[in-house]
């Protein structure tokens, strides 16, 4: 996929250009040893070369050089006298990640051990390489040996509150893709609306997909004002197939999010008999922030079970990834307070809460996962009960529900409201544009450290397996304004999570980010915050709602 723009003064035409230099790259890489002897020429008549397990990565990435320099590279399947890049598997190699280019004036050499590896190599590659269109490239003699901190380092989207074309969708998974990100967390369904095709409750579609309106302004505002238009859709099941072949040649695993028991008010408009309330008619929700404002729970009754195995079953049959996000968070507890049945219902089963019952139905869905051969990830509050540590727990809170999760065994991944939400703020100034509330500075995503002290301390850091930022859309109704509020964040981002943190300075970070990412977004034609190196980690705000 190419991405032009106009005046970006680095498309140009040219006879041959030297590559950008390899202490320039984003991520930092582990190390990178600058070589000496003459350059390699990279040129239109050469070829690429892998055995055959990498042959679609292979074929990307040859695809890429072409789009960002003009230089086509002919993809071979036997090594010859016109071979110029060699992609060797090297099962030796100590983690499934891990990557080693070398670059003489002959070749390059690229070991690695798995499509994720080749992935990771491929943007370092291209971070090298020119951005414009020319005959040839010169690329300097370098060895480098990479590998990231975390295991799991993802980006979340929200296409509830707003959604967004297959072709944005794609575009987004190429931004993981260039940040060494390596998971797409799909939020689909929330109050607000339900953005994935079902075949076996089609009302989800044709009435849980849509709202009457959606408001203007900030939810906060007073007197609260909605626009009077019909808002909605959802994803085929067609372009979700499309958008994973797209995902699993760039190597991305997508995690899709179904959030129950809360969070479910789409549903319960399209099927009220599952809520606490059955003769009532629900409407999909029109504005946000429905926890304990609003009834948005699924009941527990026989209907509402059958109906839960038979989503995630359409899920898990379209979706291949290990993992599947069950939600679980701000599961209001009072509509099942005021439910007689809800509470007839907990005493014939031994449920002494609302938070057991909170348990009950996300052991409920786990346990359904696993007898798929998948595993569930939920939000932090499904540790509020009981729960058998096997789930996945996301910690959106601070390193007090972290360390709580770790201590009980569970495995997390760290995406706190500060700094990894990126719906927040990114400056004071009072003329920016709208966000939810608070304040998460480029600065303060770069210097956040994932794994609290106090797991360390307690010998638990093995608990946490990596990050995630979020993407909330309340405010964000168009392709530019997630652009804006995820650019430099997301860069930022991809180095907290790939880098060990005694190689880490902001400065330099800043230095790189001209050098090497500005550009990329220019290419891309995406906006992005300009203003990041004046709003640091401990500015004083003067204006988040």
């Amino acid at each position: 996929m190419k991405y032009f723009f106009v005046g970006f003064l680095m498309l140009i035409v040219a006879n041959q250009i030297k590559a950008q230099s390899a202490k320039d790259i984003i991520p930092k890489p582990v190390s990178v040893k600058e070589g000496i002897g003459k350059n390699l020429i990279l040129k239109d008549e050469f070829g690429i070369y892998s055995t055959p397990e990498f042959m679609p990565q292979v074929i990307y990435l040859a695809n890429q050089i072409k789009l960002q320099t003009y230089i086509s590279l002919t993809v071979q399947q036997k090594q010859s006298s016109i071979t110029q890049i060699i992609v060797q598997n090297t099962p030796s190699l100590a983690l499934e990640e891990q990557y080693q280019i070398s670059i003489n004036s002959k070749l390059i050499i690229i070991k690695v051990k798995t499509a994720r590896g080749l992935i990771n190599a491929s943007q370092t590659l291209l971070q090298l390489l020119p951005i414009g269109e020319f005959k040839t490239a010169s690329l300097s003699p370098v060895q480098i040996n990479d590998y990231p901190r975390f295991s799991y380092r993802g980006m979340h989207l929200d296409v509830v509150r707003h959604i967004f074309p297959v072709s944005y969708i794609k575009k987004y998974i190429d931004y993981l893709t260039f940040h060494k990100l390596n998971t797409f967390h799909w939020h689909l369904t929330d109050d607000q609306g339900w953005r994935i095709e079902m075949n076996q409750y089609k009302k989800l579609n044709t009435i849980g997909s849509w709202r009457n309106e959606t408001l203007i302004g900030h939810f906060k505002d007073t007197p609260a004002i909605y626009d009077i238009t019909r808002y909605g859709g959802y994803y085929s099941k067609a372009e979700i197939k499309e958008i994973i072949e797209y995902a699993n040649t760039r190597a991305i695993t997508i995690i899709p999010e179904i959030d129950i028991p809360g969070h479910s008010r789409a549903v319960i408009a399209a099927y009220p008999e599952l809520s606490t309330k059955p003769d009532t008619t629900w409407n999909v929700a029109t504005t946000w922030g429905m926890y304990n404002r609003q009834n948005n729970v699924l009941a527990p009754k026989p209907a509402t079970f059958q109906f839960l195995e038979t989503v995630f079953g359409e899920l898990i049959d379209l979706f291949p990834s290990k993992y599947i996000h069950i939600g679980g968070d701000e599961c209001s507890k009072i509509w099942w307070k005021q439910d007689p049945n809800t509470q007839q219902f907990m005493k014939e089963n031994g449920i002494s809460n609302e938070t057991g019952l909170q348990t009950y139905f996300i052991e409920f869905i786990a346990r359904f996962l696993q007898s798929k051969g998948r595993k569930a990830i939920g939000w932090h509050e499904i540790n509020e009960g009981e729960l058998d540590t096997s789930t996945v727990v996301m910690n959106w809170g601070a390193d007090k529900q972290a360390i709580e999760a770790a201590t009980k065994g569970f495995n997390v991944i760290m995406t706190p409201g500060k700094p990894f939400y990126f719906d927040h703020y990114q400056s004071g100034d009072p003329l920016d544009s709208l966000a939810i509330h608070g304040y998460n500075s480029t600065e303060a995503v770069y210097t956040y450290e994932p794994i609290p002290s106090t797991i360390s301390a307690k010998g638990l850091s093995n608990k946490i397996i990596g990050g995630q930022a979020n993407v909330w859309t309340e405010y964000m109704g168009n392709e530019k304004k997630v652009d804006y509020m995820i650019f430099p964040r997301m860069t930022a981002l991809s180095e907290t999570l790939w880098t060990a943190p005694d190689q880490k300075s902001y400065p330099d970070f800043l230095n790189r980010l001209e050098k090497t990412a500005i550009p990329r977004y220019q290419y891309w034609n995406s906006s992005w915050f300009k203003h990041y190196a004046k709003w640091g980690a401990n500015t004083v705000l003067l204006n988040t709602k």
